[in-house]
């Protein structure tokens, strides 16, 4: 095999150097500087709430979290009883997300994660975690979202799992750069702000001609990419960044994405959990469908 060659970069400034090893540096990390950190495991003992519904999520409103929120929203709506859950704030800015008790659930570290006390085999409770796993798993318990005919199976799984794949690029890569580096670099700006336009792009011709990234139904890999996509599409992502992309010119992506903001499940699945934003939109934490009347900040403000 051939090696390819790239032509030498002319006029560059000069940069980082790397060390032969790297070594950590503490509060070397612009705004995640506090939390993130070279190893796994808990970093303090905590015990894991649980309420009293069978499904226990840990989570913040994050689009990680808003995909499983979405969902669960969006089976209750859909008549699944069943799919009654206790939202718990995991606040990662404090470092919730070392605690023992959700370690346990998740040893990643990362929200959302999932217990399942009601398994249908009938055994003990089931851990989950990585927003997919959670999302498939819960699909398939409820028969909901998730098409069982295998040609539409299939691609609904190919765009859950792209998104998997292609988020980390906005999100970490993206708007890590543009919104939370404690520098602007405008290489990694330009980098990852072309692979986020070449993604929307993606899902601006493929939408413009299927309703829904599954094609005629509505699933959980439209769940799952709205709360990354969609959000940014509205400018409501890493301080108005759609204005930087551009991204109203993706016209079948703004209709879908507003299609789906529509919807109620997705309108109350996207503030669970929530801790950023205008008042209304922020339900700290969710343990009945009345929270959303009476527990939002707003709500409790008032009653102060």
């Amino acid at each position: 095999m051939t090696e390819t060659k790239f032509p030498p970069e002319k006029n560059l400034p000069a940069g980082y150097q790397p060390p032969k090893v790297w070594m950590w540096e503490p509060g070397n990390g612009g705004a995640f500087a506090s939390i993130n950190r070279p190893i796994a495991g808990a970093t303090h003992d905590k015990e894991r709430p649980v309420g009293k519904h069978p499904l226990q999520l840990y989570s913040l409103g994050t689009p990680n979290g808003q995909k499983v929120t979405i969902l669960l929203e969006e089976l209750l709506a859909a008549g699944h009883e069943g799919a009654e859950y206790d939202a718990w704030l995991i606040n990662i800015g404090k470092g919730d997300q070392f605690s023992s008790g959700f370690v346990e659930v998740n040893p990643n570290s990362k929200i959302p994660a999932l217990m399942d006390h009601a398994p249908v085999d009938g055994g003990e409770p089931i851990r989950l975690f990585e927003s997919a796993s959670i999302m498939t798993y819960l699909a398939e318990k409820f028969d909901a979202f998730l098409p069982t005919e295998t040609r539409a199976r299939a691609e609904t799984l190919n765009w859950l799992f792209w998104q998997m794949g292609s988020a980390p690029f906005l999100g970490g890569g993206f708007g890590h750069f543009y919104t939370y580096a404690p520098m602007k670099i405008q290489y990694a700006i330009d980098r990852y702000a072309m692979e986020v336009k070449r993604q929307m792009d993606v899902l601006n011709r493929h939408l413009a001609d299927n309703e829904f990234m599954a094609g005629k139904d509505y699933t959980i890999a439209d769940m799952a990419i709205w709360p990354w996509y969609g959000r940014l599409a509205l400018h409501g992502a890493y301080d108005d960044a759609g204005t930087f992309l551009s991204v109203d010119e993706y016209e079948h992506v703004q209709r879908w994405t507003k299609q789906l903001a529509a919807r109620p499940g997705v309108k109350r699945g996207a503030i669970v959990n929530k801790t950023s934003g205008p008042l209304s939109e922020q339900l700290h934490e969710r343990h009945d469908a009345s929270d959303f009347d009476t527990m939002t900040q707003d709500k409790l403000a008032g009653q102060a």
